[in-house]
């Protein structure tokens, strides 16, 4: 049967509106004039085959209530060396500087000896993130009122922002207190939940420690948690007054360094030890401050790829596909001059001196998967060798 013409449409919703106006016995001329004019700003309130039928009897109002998500930005991240422009195959190469000369003072031995100063290669390798499919059926577009492409693309963009800023902050903390990374208890009255609050004494302590070793003051940054600002806001009255600059509109700085605050900051055992990034935290498991300094962090971004699929070309599903991969990194560029602030239960001693387990980069998990794929064809013709040989 072919298509009904618009015009026999009209003529469709004027009858219509002919026959409910003899049934609200109001004159047929104003239901023929309502069953052509009503549908057309109604659109959805006539039978199908009626001009301007809706697919749904729903009101669309085109406005996209969005999640509520936290850890979109990361402004500690501000003025952080960028080395996008020095990744190639999405590994950067930095030189490890060694130790810095041995000054003489009045020296009279000749000739002056040779002093090797041990300079490095450090390959750091970007991780890479990808998400997973969302398809999108030609049968939603026909029945969705708004950019629902454009949506499931914002949200594949803002999930990639999320984890990569929540990876930096994960990787820049320390694994545990060692001699070039402290990491310190907190030590203030206990809440609810049994863990120690925050109190500015603690990140006097984490000063003293960074300043025991020699780093400069200068170029500090203390990265706080929702648990250590709320601390702070509940019992320092000083810091309640400060904490936000209505004419910077950041927070203050304190005891040299500068405070931010970051809702995806990574958790800490109770013994002090950091949580793998894709270990789920336990219920005694709290998340903490860290710090670092500037210089010794670098930050790198590679490409941003977006894989599309047109229903046009899936017959056999008729539905887009999409997702995307970026390639992005934060890490220090040596294991120093970071710390952290840890919520303490008061008890629990502190583990000290545990090894740095660094997840594996894209570049690492590439080479690991083609050792992998190298031995298996290996056993494989062994296998088959072996087998020859049997049957001789």
């Amino acid at each position: 049967m072919g298509k009904i013409t618009i015009f026999s449409k009209l003529i469709i919703n004027m009858f219509i509106g002919v026959v409910l106006a003899q049934f609200l016995g109001v004159p047929e001329a104003y239901g023929a004039i309502g069953g052509a004019v009503v549908p057309l700003a109604a659109g959805a309130f006539m039978p199908a085959g009626s001009l301007c039928e809706g697919v749904f009897t729903e009101i669309w109002t085109g406005e996209l209530v969005k999640q509520l998500r936290g850890g979109m930005t990361a402004s500690w991240l501000d003025g952080v060396s960028d080395y996008s422009a020095a990744v190639n195959n999405e590994v950067i190469h930095l030189v490890d500087v060694g130790g810095d000369p041995d000054v003489l003072i009045n020296n009279t031995t000749y000739p002056i000896p040779v002093q090797d100063l041990g300079d490095g290669d450090i390959a750091l390798g970007l991780d890479k993130f990808q998400t997973k499919k969302t398809v999108v059926s030609d049968d939603t577009l026909f029945a969705i009122s708004y950019d629902i492409i454009g949506s499931v693309i914002e949200r594949h963009g803002d999930a990639i922002t999320i984890a990569k800023f929540k990876k930096a902050a994960h990787a820049v903390a320390p694994q545990s207190n060692t001699d070039t990374t402290p990491v310190i208890p907190t030590t203030g009255e206990k809440d609810a939940s049994g863990r120690q609050k925050l109190t500015r004494k603690d990140i006097i302590s984490l000063r003293r420690a960074l300043d025991a070793k020699g780093y400069p003051p200068t170029g500090r940054r203390l990265v706080l948690c929702s648990d250590h600002v709320n601390d702070l806001l509940e019992d320092d009255q000083t810091f309640r007054d400060q904490y936000y600059n209505y004419t910077t509109g950041k927070i203050m700085n304190m005891y040299g360094f500068q405070i931010f605050e970051f809702e995806n900051c990574p958790f800490y055992t109770k013994e002090g030890t950091k949580v793998a990034y894709k270990t789920t935290p336990g219920e005694t498991d709290h998340q903490a401050s860290f710090c670092f300094y500037t210089k010794r962090l670098f930050r790198a971004q590679g490409s941003t790829k977006m894989y599309y699929k047109e229903a046009t070309t899936n017959p056999d599903n008729q539905a887009n596909e999409v997702n995307f991969r970026h390639y992005y990194v934060v890490l220090p560029k040596k294991n120093e001059a970071i710390g952290a602030i840890y919520s303490w239960d008061g008890t629990t001693a502190q583990t000290k001196g545990t090894a740095t387990t660094n997840d594996q980069n894209w570049a690492e998990a590439r080479r690991a998967a083609a050792l992998d794929e190298e031995s298996l064809q290996e056993g494989g013709q062994q296998a088959a060798a072996g087998g020859d040989e049997l049957d001789v």
